[in-house]
């Protein structure tokens, strides 16, 4: 019979995710997060943090550029949201989250929040823009 108190913190799916990528030695990952305006900046801040040798995860489309996917205003809400669900994975599966650009609007707002929720430390590329969206 197991005594009390001989496990101070229980065993959850994320301590047991974090523990995994320990006994593993992955490096840290880190997960991209920001309007699509900013994939550019998205693209730079990859290169960033993977030469600093974090895994590195990020939106991976941009519904304001041209493509078939979007053109059916129905179809593109629906990826929209099976899109942001995974961001939300990805956010879940991330050691930190990296903000990107230099304006944070209500999705990225609500992804902070997210991550906050969950402990997760947040970085800015641009701080002077959390603190004006009082995300700091």
């Amino acid at each position: 019979m197991e005594e009390r108190g001989t496990h101070p913190h229980p065993t959850t799916p994320e301590r047991k995710l974090a523990e995994a990528k320990k006994e593993l030695n992955l490096p840290p990952t880190v997960v991209i997060c920001g309007s699509t305006r900013f994939m550019a900046e998205m693209a730079e801040a990859e290169l960033r943090e993977t030469e600093a040798g974090r895994i590195v995860v990020k939106p991976a489309w941009d519904p304001k550029s041209p493509h078939t996917r979007w053109a059916d205003p129905k179809e593109a809400e629906t990826l929209k949201d099976r899109l942001a669900t995974l961001h939300r994975a990805k956010i879940r599966l991330a050691d930190e989250v990296l903000v990107v650009g230099d304006h944070i609007g209500d999705s990225t707002r609500a992804e902070i929040a997210y991550a906050r929720t969950l402990g997760k430390p947040v970085r800015f590329t641009h701080p002077e823009a959390a603190q004006g969206e009082g995300t700091v």
